[in-house]
């Protein structure tokens, strides 16, 4: 029987295996071991979800806990990358990136620009975003956007466990600053995950599931909404193709445009904000491209206000099945650019 692991084990792996291969890999972060210094339990905590759990005891000196001060050890880590190491910076939640922007967009994101390409920043931020675990509206935003705008960055957002791992193994692998975004209601998903290292490489769209009539392109959590909107649709006799880009910079447009050139038509499922956010973005890939749709494109998202904490209102501000049911029929409605 294949190996299966959760979302969250197949990062913690991929951290392990890296940090066990390359001895410059270091980790740092808010309580990433929990106790270190104390008399207390040394590795209590493994950051805010427990993902870095069990790391401290293999690699005691490269394990470091920060004070709460976003700023400084985000700016500790693209210094330590541009000085020869590869640090993982795990920032809590994506809601405080404001905090630490600086460091990021100012200084990391640029160096390889500035410095005519003597110097190299191979840094990841790991950090979580998303609603749906009762995070309320300072932890559980989708901000992805806003670091995909910025040059000179790279920005994953892994669906399932096997590319979590993949992508987090290429993303420390990589020479440029790259932001990892996990989805904190996925960590408990299950998935294959092969034992050995492997790599999946940045900027390489999957198809989910092939389909001939409409493509629907989702992100994140968003994807599982997209495969269980496909099930309905495909009983009344619809076949979509979902695609996940699985990294928004790099983005493989092409294999967007080749799936709408297929099908026609277009939907995008997206967890940030509708306005000036990654589906608007993927809309305008296609709506300015020679791609000829049959249909007005369709977008679905949140409404564009903060997550609420009520759990009725959380569930209500989240993209589901219906809504994506819904918006494929407004997309492939016979006679829409009549």
């Amino acid at each position: 029987m294949p190996r299966t692991l959760t979302y969250m084990k197949a990062i913690n792996e991929a951290l392990a295996q890296e940090m066990a291969r390359d001895e410059t890999v270091v980790l740092f972060g808010e309580d990433v071991a929990g106790g270190a210094g104390t008399h207390e339990e040394m590795d209590a905590w493994g950051g805010v979800f427990g993902v870095t759990k069990g790391l401290w005891e293999q690699f005691p000196d490269r394990v470091i806990d920060t004070p709460i001060s976003e700023s400084a050890y985000v700016g500790a880590a693209a210094g330590a990358a541009a000085s020869g190491l590869r640090p993982v910076a795990e920032l809590m939640f994506v809601d405080f990136i404001g905090v630490c922007l600086d460091q990021i967009m100012n200084q990391a994101a640029k160096f390889r620009y500035m410095f005519g390409g003597k110097a190299e920043t191979p840094m990841v931020i790991r950090t979580c975003f998303g609603a749906g675990v009762g995070a309320a509206a300072q932890h559980s935003q989708s901000l992805y956007p806003v670091l995909t705008h910025i040059p000179g960055l790279k920005v994953v957002v892994p669906s399932n466990p096997y590319d979590a791992k993949g992508l987090l193994v290429a993303a420390i692998r990589d020479q440029d600053p790259v932001i990892f975004c996990e989805h904190k209601a996925m960590y408990a998903m299950r998935g294959e995950v092969p034992e050995d290292l492997y790599e999946v490489p940045l900027g390489q769209a999957r198809i989910v599931r092939p389909g001939d009539d409409v493509t629907i392109v989702a992100l994140g959590r968003m994807v599982q909404i997209a495969e269980q909107a496909a099930k309905k649709l495909e009983a009344d006799g619809v076949s979509a193709e979902i695609i996940d880009p699985r990294t928004t910079s790099p983005l493989d447009s092409q294999a967007i445009l080749d799936s709408v050139r297929k099908t026609g038509h277009y939907v995008v499922v997206d967890e940030s904000s509708p306005r000036c956010g990654m589906g608007t973005d993927l809309i305008s890939l296609v709506a300015t491209s020679d791609v000829a749709l049959r249909g007005i494109p369709q977008l679905v998202t949140p409404p564009h206000t903060p997550v609420p904490f009520a759990k009725n209102l959380e569930q209500a501000y989240i993209p589901n099945p219906d809504k994506v049911v819904a918006a494929v029929r407004a997309a492939t409605r016979e006679g829409a650019f009549a």
